[in-house]
C-alpha cells in the first residue's frame, strides 16, 4: 500500500495561490517609479476615480506603487519597514536602466580606451 500511483507518469503541478496573486498586480519597475518621483509638482496629475482599484483609486503610495482602501490603511503602510526602505532606495542614486544592462552585457558601444599612437 502507499507509494506512487502506477498509472500516473507525470507529477501534477500545483501553482501557489501566492504566485498567482503577485502576478495579478504588476508593479512598475524601479526606474519608472524613480522617474515619476523626479517630475516637478506641477506635472503630477491628480488621481482619477477608478472603480476597479481599492478605495476607488484615491489612496496611492507613489514610492511603492500601491493603492489602498482608505486613508488609515495608507497611513499604516507609511509606517512599515518595507515602505521606509523603498523611500530610502528611491531617494538615493538612480536605479539601473536598460542602457546599463546593455552595456554590462557587452551590447553597447565598445570602449577600447584612448588611442595611444596613430599610424
Amino acid at each position: 500500500m502507499g507509494g506512487k500511483c502506477p498509472h500516473r507518469k507525470v507529477k501534477k503541478r500545483r501553482y501557489s495561490h501566492k504566485t498567482f496573486r503577485r502576478s495579478k498586480f504588476q508593479l512598475k519597475g524601479d526606474d519608472a517609479v524613480y522617474e515619476e518621483l523626479q517630475k516637478p509638482d506641477d506635472e503630477k496629475k491628480s488621481l482619477p476615480v477608478d472603480e476597479d482599484l481599492p478605495g476607488m483609486g484615491q489612496y496611492y503610495c507613489l514610492h511603492c506603487d500601491r493603492y489602498f482602501a482608505s486613508v488609515s490603511v495608507r497611513d499604516e503602510h507609511f509606517k512599515t519597514k518595507r515602505h521606509r526602505k523603498r523611500v530610502k532606495q528611491m531617494m538615493g542614486s538612480a536605479p539601473h536602466t536598460q542602457l546599463d544592462a546593455d552595456l554590462a552585457a557587452g551590447m553597447g558601444m565598445p570602449d577600447n580606451g584612448p588611442k595611444l599612437m596613430s599610424m
